[in-house]
């Protein structure tokens, strides 16, 4: 079984992003960036091109992740992705948990997150 812990600051959208990867004790491990057609990744050395975010996180991860359900799980909405199965009950609290089940070797997503408000956006209001 292999571990990965990080922090992470996700910016953007499914189709154009940021994530930059911390570790925890604040080195910066890396940034990820995606638009349509192309991923980078710059470890502070050197940046990496991919044709995708999808094959850069696997890259990265060590399992492919659904980053276009990822968003979607982290608004607390539902995004069916064949082989993951996402726990949402616990996203108004700021965790996530979603595991994928197949294809092999498993993986397991633990995220402890705190929501940024959005510019203009009281979040003490219902």
């Amino acid at each position: 079984m292999q571990s990965f812990a990080a922090l992470f600051e996700l910016r953007g959208a499914p189709g154009r992003g940021e994530l930059t990867l911390t570790s925890p004790i604040g080195s910066t491990l890396g940034v990820l960036q995606w638009s349509p057609g192309e991923a980078l990744l710059r470890d502070g050395q050197r940046t990496q091109r991919y044709d995708s975010i999808d094959i850069l996180a696997e890259r990265v991860t060590g399992a492919a992740l659904p980053v276009d359900a990822l968003f979607q799980w982290l608004a607390g909405r539902p995004a069916a992705v064949p082989g993951w199965r996402a726990d949402l009950s616990q996203v108004a609290s700021g965790r996530l948990q979603a595991v994928r089940e197949s294809p092999q070797p498993t993986a397991d997503l633990r995220v402890v997150f705190e929501a940024v408000p959005r510019a203009g956006v009281d979040s003490r209001r219902p």
